[in-house]
Formats: C-alpha cells, structure tokens, sequence
C-alpha cells in the first residue's frame, strides 16, 4: 500500500459463506434426530444420503485433525471463499446438453456442508414435543396440543431427511427414537406435509446430482399435491417446485416460456421497488420496522449536536420511517435543528418519490421543522456519482441503506462504485440493513436449503401477522415467486437476487476501512418498544451479536442491521479495486 492505493491482489468473492459448523454438535444431532423409517408414500427413491455418510462424517474429521484443521469455514485474507467447495461439481453453471443425462457424484464436501446445514435446521426438533404443547386451563392438567406451524414442518422434515443418511438402525430401533415417536404423533395433514416437503428436498438433491429424469419423477409427486392456493407449506413447494422444474428445463435444453419479468429484474436488479405490496409489507411485518427504528436511533445519536443535518436514502419507498426522526429533531431543547434535508434516490421516471417527498414536507411543517427534499434520479444504480449530492460543509450527512447492497452483489463494478462514492462523501454513519441469510452458495443444494427454510420462516410470518389479509398475502407472495425463482433456477449474471450474512458485510466492509458504531442500549430499547406495538410482536427474537442487531422469527434470522463509518485516511484513494 505504499502507492497510497487501495489496490487489492484478489477479488472479494461473496460465494460460498455457509457458517461455522461444529462437527460435534452435527452428530449429536445427527443421533437425536434418528427416528421411525417412515418411506414416503409411493416413494421408491433411494435414501437421500449414501448409508455410509456417518462413516464418511468420521473418516473426514480423522483426517482433519491429522492435516490440524478444524471444520469451520476460514475466512482468509484472501477471501477465497470456495475453497471449500469443488470446482468442477456442476453447480454454478448449467450443464450442456450433451452431459445432462450423466449422473455426477458429489464431492464429500458438499455433501457434508448440505448434511450439516439441515442438521443445524433440525436441532430444535427434539424440543417440538414439550413446545407445542399448552395447558388447557379449564380442563386442568389436561394439554392441548398445537399445531406446528409452517417453519416447525420445514425442521421436522429437515430432521427426517437426515435420518436416510445412516440406515445402521433396525426398524425396532428407529420406532423407540424420540424423533421417530415425534413424528409418529403428528396428525394425518401435518405428517402429509413433512413428507411433502421430504419429496421436495429429495428432488433438489437429485437435481444437484444432475440426476434430472429421478428429480422430476419427484417433482411431479410434489405438483401433483401441492398447491399455490393450499396452506403456507403446499404454496411454498408448489413454488420451489416450479422454479425447481425450471432449472431442468434450463439444463437439458428444453424449451422455458419467457415470460415478462422486466419489471422484476429492475427493480431487484436496482433495489427501488416501491410497489404498493413492498411497502405495506412494511406496515405489518415486524422486522422491517424494528431495524428501521434501530437504524433511525442510531443516526439521531450520532448527529445529536449538529444543527443542519442531511441524510441521504437509498430506498426512501413511503418515506414514514423518518416520521418518528423529525419528531425527535422537533423535540430538541439544548441543541435546534436550523435545517433537515433528505435526499432521495430513484430511477429516472419514478413518480412515488415525489409524493413521497410532500407528504414528509408536510409531517415537516405540523413539526415546525425546516425541512428541505430532494430527489437524484439515475438510470441504473451504477450512474451514481458523487456530484449528484449536494453536500455542504456545515451539514452532518448520515447515509441509509436498507436492502440496497445485496442487489448490487452481481454486479461488483456497480457496488463498488457505490462504496466510493460513500466513502468520498464521509458521512458520519452508515446504516445498513440487510437479509441475514445466505442465498448466494456456489453449491446449488446448499443454497436451495437455505433459501427454503428461509422463505418458509417468512410465509409463516406472512401468515401470522396478515391472517386476515388474503389478497395481501397473495400478492406479496408472487413477488417472493419470482425472487425463489430467480434464486434456485438461474446461475451467472442472470442470478439477481442473493444476500450474504452480516458477517461477509463485515470482511467486504474492512476493505473499505469501515469501521462499526454499534448500537446504543436506547437504540435496542426502541427497538423492542416497536415490537410490542405488534399482536404478534413476541413471535420475533431480537438479539445483538457483536456491534449488530440481528432480527429473527421464531429463532430463524431474517434481517440484520448495522452502523458504519469510513476511517479517515487522507492521501489514499482508491484505485484497481475488483471483485
């Protein structure tokens, strides 16, 4: 770095994070979850697992603690994120035609990456049993058992996947398994979707196996059954089902309908929707406001003494988030605010952010606060350049990303450029809010597991929190269609829509000389003041991990948020930066 440069020798590559993995706790789990052999009805498929995948499991760890390694996924300084995975195993493109009907082994690796990641998934099974039971009081001691809802049938089936990988337990045996007894008591609808969801990720391994005549045997068990207008799990693998078909389609050359989605690449590809669905998503979701609020804290603290403050909003969809902001200005006794000036991006045509714009003009005025909008249009993400911002020096300029950055990870140049204008601009805080899953694997089945139980925390949240509202749910829905779609049956630069964890933000923003604020005790207290105003409040977990605030639904992570600023560092600039 003695040029004064940041030139970076290698790319920074967002594939391949899955987490740290404990071999220990793999196999506990692994045993805990062994129950009753159960075959799927008319399921004449071998076990999803080789029998020896137990073996295989030791065999590895022998090895590894021969070489003195461990396990866990290291994150280098060279960011070489796939070296654990192969190369050569067919995922990260589509096969040509004439290699499509060969059926390829998985190396051990991901098959033991994809073991541990449904493993992890699984272990809250064992406790299925106590927890979805209540006491009824007007019967004593008598318990009334729930129902288990859609992300609970995603980990019981999990868990029963698992099971196939090691076939050493008799039939006796696996029938006095807690698990096997577990599932064994489910009622007819609930066991039928657990099996349901079993067919789905057997299909997706065969898929990975580009074994793609057995996949779609299975699949058509699933269409058959499933439904887009059934309960939450037949929707979500009529969808993982169908995008799942498309991928087939895709790789053994078969004719795919094209189909109008450039409205939906777009506004991805962009981040800007500001669709009526996404941002009444907002209103009742609540997750979405508790990092809002969180976010929002965090930049009134950090502009606590400036009078001229500006802030600049990367997706500013209503704009209600910044309601409670401009009260909190209005409300300022030791230190009056001269001037509060929002800045809004959109694509050029965009005309939602001008009424958005006069109805925060006008929540401005019932403040008496001086309030000052603007609006920078650009064609495409990539055009932003820092002249479009009008800075002045006496402004505190703080910077909002929710769900920005992840749209940006196909397109690196365009990311890059964002964070070089950031960091030239020098705001006093960054927010970033982000989906805290990782959808973006170079391995196929990883990422479809996680996809799957991702989206299935979400339409059990969706059916949760907007049991009344159908039509919402239906059209929120085809928007997550569409995103599952783009995920499971797309590779290369058409594969829009992927998110990292917190902790890839984290290596990519040190490169940057990010440095995190973290979040104030007053900052989580309002956030967990948001979530009591919900019915349904109590069903999201809100914990801090590091500096970050991650935001769960029923223990299932689903968005994170995080404060940033740049370090200083006055004669570097950047230069040759690549993904």
């Amino acid at each position: 770095m003695d040029s004064g440069l940041f030139s970076f020798n290698s790319p920074f590559d967002f594939n391949g994070i899955q987490g740290n993995f404990n071999l220990h706790d793999f196999e506990k789990d692994a045993a805990v979850i062994k129950g009753k052999h159960e075959h799927l009805s008319g399921n004449q498929e071998n076990p999803l697992f080789p029998e020896n995948a137990t073996k295989m499991i030791r065999d590895q760890a022998k090895q590894d603690q021969q070489l003195g390694r461990e396990l866990k996924f290291d994150f280098s300084d060279e960011f070489d994120f796939n070296s654990v995975f192969s190369t050569n195993t067919g995922f990260e493109e589509f096969p040509r035609l004439e290699n499509a009907k060969a059926i390829k082994e998985m190396p051990s690796s991901v098959q033991l990456s994809s073991l541990e990641i449904l493993s992890n998934y699984g272990k809250s099974v064992k406790k299925l049993r106590s927890s979805n039971y209540g006491s009824n009081g007007d019967e004593g001691n008598e318990r009334v058992r729930k129902k288990l809802s859609t992300e609970e049938i995603m980990r019981v089936a999990g868990a029963r996947y698992v099971q196939f990988s090691d076939m050493r337990y008799d039939d006796f045996s696996m029938v006095m398994h807690p698990f096997g007894h577990a599932l064994s008591g489910l009622p007819d609808d609930e066991t039928k979707d657990v099996e349901l969801v079993h067919l789905l990720l057997t299909a997706a391994e065969k898929v990975g196996y580009e074994q793609f005549e057995r996949a779609s045997r299975l699949l058509s068990r699933c269409e058959w059954i499933a439904s887009e207008q059934a309960n939450p799990v037949q929707r979500i693998v009529y969808y993982f089902a169908e995008a799942l078909r498309e991928r087939i389609d895709k790789a053994t050359g078969r004719f795919v309908p094209e189909e109008s989605e450039a409205k939906f690449k777009t506004e991805i590809k962009n981040g800007l929707s500001t669709s009526i669905a996404t941002v009444r998503i907002h209103q009742y979701v609540p997750f979405f406001q508790v990092t809002q609020f969180a976010g929002i804290q965090a930049i009134i603290e950090n502009v606590v003494s400036a009078s001229k403050i500006h802030i600049i909003d990367l997706q500013l969809r209503s704009g209600i988030q910044w309601t409670g902001l401009m009260q909190a200005l209005a409300e300022r006794e030791l230190c009056r605010v001269e001037l509060l000036k929002i800045t809004a991006v959109g694509l050029t045509g965009d005309e939602k952010i001008p009424e958005s714009g006069k109805r925060l003009e006008s929540v401005a005025a019932s403040f008496k606060l001086p309030f000052s909008f603007n609006a920078v249009y650009v064609r495409d993400m990539e055009d932003i350049k820092e002249e479009l911002f009008k800075i002045r020096t006496d402004e505190s300029l703080a910077v909002f990303c929710p769900l920005v950055l992840r749209t940006m990870i196909s397109r690196p140049s365009c990311l890059e450029n964002l964070m070089r204008v950031m960091k030239n601009l020098n705001p006093a805080i960054l927010v970033v809010i982000e989906i805290e899953a990782n959808h973006n694997s170079p391995s196929f089945v990883n990422r479809f597991i996680e996809t799957l139980f991702f989206y299935s925390a979400f339409f059990d949240c969706l059916d949760t929190c907007l049991e009344h509202e159908a039509e919402l749910i239906t059209e929120i829905e085809s928007i997550f269609r569409s995103g599952i779609r783009n995920i499971v049956a797309t590779e290369g630069k058409c594969r829009i829509v992927r998110s990292v964890t917190k902790e890839v933000w984290s290596r990519f923003f040190a490169r940057f000389r990010m440095v995190e604020l973290g979040f104030s005790d007053s900052s989580l207290c309002q956030a967990n003041m948001v979530l009591k105003q919900f019915p349904r409040g109590s069903c999201c977990t809100l914990e801090k991990i590091g500096n970050s605030v991650i935001v769960g639904w029923k223990g299932t992570p689903m968005q994170s948020v995080s404060a940033w600023k740049f370090a200083r560092d006055r004669g570097r600039v950047f230069g040759n930066y690549r993904f």
